[in-house]
């Protein structure tokens, strides 16, 4: 299959994205000559089969899986024929794959912005397709937009021109030539800069940001030849960074040839490196090898971070990825605690059948996935020999959708010297079970152990007088995070402990996202009421998901200010993401209706 989106018109009108024509040209129509797209809120005027006008009906709305569109093709079918459909609609204001700003919603307060994002089942909104990452296609495109602005997508940029229907207006082309699944389409239109980090590499973002970005992602290319070096050739071409407004709700986004990062990595040391790392692993496990359906998440997510974390030990050093695993164990119990032990969407490869996907996201394909994966790294002889297997995997699958039943297969078949020890896995307490995984890993605590002594005095040290700032003068980033990371999984510490805390390390100073969202999430646990103002601002000017609804939670909790938490919530709602809006509307039990 190929996907051709014409003309995109981003501009001129400020909340819909009008006349955004779509070819899919099918090598492998169904002999019924009717073809079943996914859309979501779209308004669909025409469509037509290789120019002829062709009947199309949309069925029954779903709540949140959208309307099929059904068309009927004017001809009969011969073996190997090419049809081009083109379908001509609009979307909808409130389409949940794109996010269109106001100038005042980002950096540069002058232009509008608009972005995309797909996962998981979005691109529906945007564009009608098979919105399944069963299906793969390459695509090609052209987006028109207002010369001050830039258009960029996930693709390979293919020259730009001056709009000849409009002078002020210009062109610009993509193509992407690697068959992707629809959830990596993305789109991008601002007042875009770039610079160059590397010899395939720019980052892009608004020009306030543009150097600090450079300067965070200036080790892009030495990840990305580690990245080779472990999992086989890039294939993607350009590999360009993106950093998005702050209401984009996650860390990062694999979009090929345009991985999307949040300004929250913009912490001025390089110290956040490890998302980028993951986005870049995603250039071969996810984009490359695709999970089938949702169900194998984790075929995407936990392979990605097992790469992750081996370009981390490249990089770093094996005490660093035991480190980084630790903590990844602990998200692990924090998305259990929060789901609930026996919810069977703590399985790893869970029944999502009539499931909002938005809602089933958490940590559990990625670190429950890790998990199994560092397991059986330990049963089959280590590092080395299981990145063989990792690294024979992706060559084996590339370009192809797969489930876990097949990737199962391929390791017994890889190892299959080892069946013995494989057979003894309990593989139905690991995919099937709810919880947290049958095997706990050893992992190496060197690089752990000082947090660890850290969060026991101030959880047990009775003389606040014996804490100084030389107690995290020497802790690393990476060590202070832990450190606070920790003290979240204990009963909340008492006023005084965090108002000490506070007098000799100084913690409302720091700007790395990571460190403030735990540190404030802490006073709030601790009922600190100065806290609640600085919490709730860290929760509305960035949207990171990751961020933003564990912090309106806290205050939601604290039941002096749960009404605050609901109010400043209503306030900034408009402002944010829908996929976060509806979201944290269910965490704070907001009735939709009344708060719009």
């Amino acid at each position: 299959n190929k996907i051709l989106l014409g003309v995109v018109d981003t501009v001129g009108y400020p909340n819909v994205l009008p006349h955004f024509p779509f070819s899919l040209i099918s090598l492998s129509l169904s002999p019924s000559y009717h073809q079943t797209l996914d859309t979501k809120d779209l308004k669909v005027s025409k469509v037509t089969a290789n120019g002829q006008a062709a009947k199309f009906t949309l069925g029954p709305k779903h709540s949140f899986m959208g309307t099929p569109l059904e068309i009927t093709l004017p001809f009969d079918l011969s073996r190997g024929q090419h049809v081009i459909v083109e379908v001509t609609y609009e979307t909808a204001p409130n389409a949940s794959a794109l996010q269109w700003l106001t100038p005042e919603q980002t950096a540069g307060k002058k232009h509008p912005y608009l972005f995309s994002q797909c996962q998981a089942t979005h691109c529906r909104s945007m564009v009608p397709c098979q919105d399944t990452p069963a299906m793969k296609h390459t695509y090609y495109a052209q987006v028109s937009v207002p010369k001050e602005l830039v258009a960029v997508m996930s693709a390979v940029r293919d020259g730009e021109e001056p709009d000849p229907q409009d002078s002020s207006r210009a062109i610009y082309h993509f193509r992407q030539p690697v068959p992707m699944p629809s959830y990596l389409i993305a789109i991008v239109v601002g007042a875009l800069e770039s610079r160059e980090i590397g010899p395939r590499s720019r980052v892009w973002s608004e020009k306030e940001l543009v150097d600090k970005a450079a300067y965070e992602f200036s080790e892009t290319e030495t990840m990305l030849k580690t990245a080779e070096g472990l999992a086989g050739p890039y294939v993607w071409g350009q590999y360009d960074i993106l950093v998005l407004p702050p209401s984009f709700p996650y860390g990062g986004m694999e979009n090929p040839c345009l991985t999307y990062a949040t300004p929250t990595l913009l912490a001025g040391d390089r110290s956040l490196s490890n998302v980028i790392a993951h986005e870049i692993s995603h250039s071969w496990t996810g984009n490359l090898v695709t999970n089938k359906t949702w169900e194998h998440f984790w075929l995407n997510e936990g392979h990605t971070v097992y790469l992750e974390r081996m370009i981390g030990r490249s990089m770093e050093s094996e005490q660093f990825r035991q480190f980084k695993a630790m903590g990844g164990w602990k998200e692990l119990q924090e998305s259990v605690n929060t789901f609930g032990a026996n919810n069977p969407l703590t399985n790893l490869v869970p029944n999502l059948n009539e499931v909002d996907l938005d809602e089933a996201f958490s940590s559990v394909p990625y670190e429950k996935g890790f998990a199994l994966l560092y397991h059986l790294e330990e049963l089959m002889g280590g590092p080395e020999v299981f990145m063989g297997f990792v690294k024979s995997y992706i060559q084996l699958f590339s370009y192809s959708s797969i489930t876990t039943e097949e990737w199962k297969h391929y390791l017994f078949t890889y190892f299959k010297n080892k069946v013995d020890i494989l057979n003894k896995v309990d593989w139905n307490a690991w995919m099937h079970t709810p919880g947290m995984p049958p095997v706990k890993p050893q992992y190496d605590t060197t690089m752990a152990d000082a947090c660890i002594a850290l969060c026991k005095r101030w959880t047990k040290e009775g003389d606040l007088g014996n804490f100084s700032e030389g107690d995290v003068k020497t802790l690393s980033t990476h060590q202070l995070i832990e450190f606070l990371s920790l003290l979240l999984q204990q009963e909340p510490l008492p006023l005084s402990h965090v108002k000490r805390m506070q007098e000799v390390y100084q913690l409302n100073a720091f700007n790395n996202a990571e460190i403030r969202f735990r540190w404030l999430r802490l006073c709030v646990k601790s009922k600190w009421e100065d806290a609640v103002p600085m919490a709730l601002k860290m929760a509305t000017e960035q949207g990171r998901m990751k961020f933003t609804r564990p912090l309106f939670k806290e205050v939601y909790n604290f039941d002096k200010y749960r009404e605050e938490a609901v109010r400043v919530f209503i306030a900034h709602r408009a402002a944010m993401h829908p996929v976060t809006a509806n979201l944290v509307s269910k965490d704070l039990k907001v009735d939709n209706d009344k708060s719009t």
